[in-house]
């Protein structure tokens, strides 16, 4: 049987090259190191827990839309797929993949805008860096370390899959521009350097561009299946609404469930198809030798082209106005926020309130608690968390 995998171009990450863990552990005799990777993730608590956990629409609110955990298994197969084309490491793109959410609290963005509210005083609260806290440090599974023990390259990839952090004189860049980086990236980077200035490796921001078409496509589904988007809004978007005057000229009389289906296959493929075409150009011209080549190449590598780009931000804006800012979605995140905020207050002043095994340590000072309760909460799933609401206010949350 032969297999579908490509050779590795030059450029691509080479698990036999991994700049290594930071504990050292013997090779498998299977696998490679990213493969390894891949599957500590997979294997990992909080990986399960995703399955619970809100992407845009709660879990309770229909069996049909998408969780935290399915979203992750979307965004792995489109960057395995782009991995494959462009011949770089499937297994690390798939790793980055699986891990890139691990961090994130019930609830999706509402919990998170809860907790950094709640850290305001000790560092914030950031679902990028709590993944990188979640592999490094909170997940239990070894007798001789916390954390996954993952490889450079994929701690690398799942800090930076976004772009650099930092800017070559240390500032924060990006999104962290004009504020310090989250505390658990500033915490880790005092004991391994994963280069916050430079680009991150290839597969790193094929996992990234994976979750743009990703949510992108999922989100138009989930939107539409929840009544919130209308044909009119997908006409009136580039690229989305050529792709639904398409399928009605050559499905006339198509049932909706059926076009819509159609709609988003098309629109990954786009997408898909798109960024393949791009990054071969980019690559073409810069003619990268190694990974460490396309990390110091001062752009992206695996990106949109800039027409793409313009589809893409226009997707985002249109589910940002008629979906996430939707006062449907508004008010239920709302509660949910609060929700979160009291929790957070309530284990604050009554640590018998939590687990034993969660507890902050006796003599701990102010933000080490902070930071373990938050550790705790961002564990949660959204049905824990309603639970343990109800269990300590005795009230129920309404819609939730």
């Amino acid at each position: 049987m032969t297999s579908s995998r490509c050779e590795r171009a030059p450029f691509a990450s080479d698990p036999a090259k991994s700049r290594g863990r930071f504990f050292d552990e013997p090779p498998s005799a299977s696998r490679t190191d990213f493969e390894r990777d891949r599957d500590r993730v997979l294997h990992s608590t909080a990986f399960r827990r995703l399955k619970e956990k809100t992407q845009v629409f709660l879990y309770d609110e229909g069996d049909h839309y998408r969780t935290r955990l399915t979203h992750t298994l979307e965004v792995s197969q489109i960057a395995r797929a782009l991995a494959r084309a462009l011949q770089l490491d499937e297994d690390l793109a798939e790793a980055l993949a699986l891990a890139h959410d691990l961090g994130h609290p019930p609830f999706g963005h509402a919990g998170e805008r809860a907790l950094d509210a709640a850290l305001a005083e000790h560092g914030g609260f950031d679902h990028n860096a709590q993944s990188l806290r979640v592999v490094t440090r909170l997940e239990r599974r070894y007798p001789r370390f916390d954390g996954l023990n993952l490889t450079w390259e994929t701690l690398e990839g799942l800090v930076k899959h976004n772009g650099p952090l930092i800017d070559a004189a240390g500032a924060p860049i990006g999104r962290y521009t004009g504020r310090e980086l989250p505390y658990a990236i500033r915490v880790y980077a005092e004991q391994q350097d994963l280069d916050l200035s430079g680009q991150a490796g290839p597969e790193a921001q094929a996992a990234a561009l994976a979750d743009d078409i990703a949510y992108d496509a999922h989100d138009i589904d989930d939107g539409l299946r929840a009544g919130l988007l209308t044909r009119e809004m997908l006409e009136a978007c580039p690229l989305v609404g050529d792709i639904v005057r398409a399928i009605d000229t050559e499905y006339p009389g198509l049932a909706a469930e059926r076009a819509q289906a159609e709609l988003i296959r098309r629109l990954i493929a786009a997408m898909i198809g798109d960024v393949i075409a791009e990054s071969r150009r980019r690559l073409e011209a810069l003619k990268p030798d190694s990974a460490a080549a396309v990390r110091a190449a001062g752009r992206p590598m695996v990106a949109f082209s800039d027409a793409m780009s313009g589809h893409d931000r226009a997707i985002k804006a249109m589910l940002r106005q008629n979906v996430y800012r939707h006062r449907r979605v508004m008010d239920v995140m709302e509660r949910a926020q609060n929700v979160l905020a009291r929790l957070y207050d309530r284990y604050s002043t009554d640590l018998d309130a939590m687990p034993d095994a969660w507890r902050p340590e006796a003599g701990a000072d102010a933000s080490r608690r902070a930071r373990r309760i938050a550790d705790f909460l961002a564990g949660m799933t959204d049905r824990y968390a309603i639970d343990a609401y109800r269990r300590l206010f005795d009230e129920d949350v309404g819609r939730l």
